[in-house]
């Protein structure tokens, strides 16, 4: 571990690095955002029984299941895309009891910014333009020692709120809510411009791109720049841009987003081939 010693020295990057804060996007498109309606679309397969088709609903607040492992389909109002924030937030309340979860849902034009926020996951970009409903507290601070620069593993607390609320979404929920908002979802995405392409299948990329960040084990080297701070481990800094902000919210934050990610996974059928394995990595 570095020595954060009498030698330690913190101080704020400029504002302009406050794109680090984009693990929320990260997060948000990743792990909360996504889980708004769940994360991927179940592939084709054979109709269920009744009874397991049930089995996979969970009730949403106010409901009560008829019997253990069975809801009823959930009750989402048929509205537009352009009026559908009020039912989003209504419905999406159920899917977490965390209260900075309640203070995301008053963005505006959620649906929207979540199809946005996943197609740019999905190519390795930093959705920050899209989401303005969380800032972390403070600015991005560097750790200066004996022995280089640093990221400030201190730092990594800023996006706590965001891992606590990631960990708190009940997954079984958000597939409910995702396969009745699943209209309105498809309807932005061909507006984002991709008529016949499946969205599904964009969630799916988004997924792999999280399951791809590695998970840090020791301090992350940095080198100056002119307004930021470049990663001095060449593998790290060759990360994409939504994975780096990502591995900015710590080695707990990555595991328990990618845990979700996974538990999302495993609810929705999304076969276990298709997601990359765990991997951690000790910078050089």
């Amino acid at each position: 571990m570095v020595d954060l010693n009498l030698e330690e020295e913190r101080e704020s990057e400029p504002r302009k690095v406050w794109g680090l804060a984009v693990a929320i996007l990260v997060i948000l498109a990743g792990a909360a955002a996504i889980y708004y309606f769940g994360f991927v679309k179940k592939p084709a397969a054979p109709p269920a029984p009744p009874e397991q088709a049930a089995a996979a609903a969970v009730p949403a607040e106010g409901e009560k299941a008829a019997a253990e492992g069975e809801a009823a389909p959930l009750a989402f109002p048929p509205v537009g895309l352009a009026d559908s924030d009020p039912a989003v937030r209504e419905f999406a309340a159920a899917l977490s009891a965390n209260p900075e979860f309640a203070k995301w849902l008053l963005t505006k034009d959620l649906v929207r910014k979540f199809v946005v926020a996943v197609d740019n996951v999905a190519n390795g970009l930093s959705p920050k333009p899209h989401v303005d409903f969380f800032s972390p507290s403070g600015g991005f601070r560097v750790a200066r020692t004996k022995k280089g620069t640093f990221i400030d593993e201190a730092g990594y607390a800023r996006y706590a709120p965001v891992v606590g609320v990631a960990a708190s979404i009940d997954a079984a929920a958000a597939v409910r809510l995702y396969k009745a908002a699943k209209p309105i979802i498809d309807e932005a995405y061909k507006d984002l411009g991709y008529p016949g392409v499946d969205f599904g299948e964009t969630l799916v990329r988004a997924m792999v791109e999280l399951l791809e960040t590695p998970v840090v084990d020791g301090p992350v080297g940095l080198e100056q720049k002119i307004l930021s701070y470049a990663m001095t481990d060449a593998s790290l800094e060759a990360l994409s841009a939504a994975q780096k902000q990502l591995l900015r919210m710590g080695p707990k934050g990555v595991r328990a987003v990618q845990g979700k990610v996974r538990e999302l996974a495993a609810a929705l059928g999304v076969p276990g081939s298709r997601l990359p394995a765990a991997r951690t990595y000790t910078p050089r």
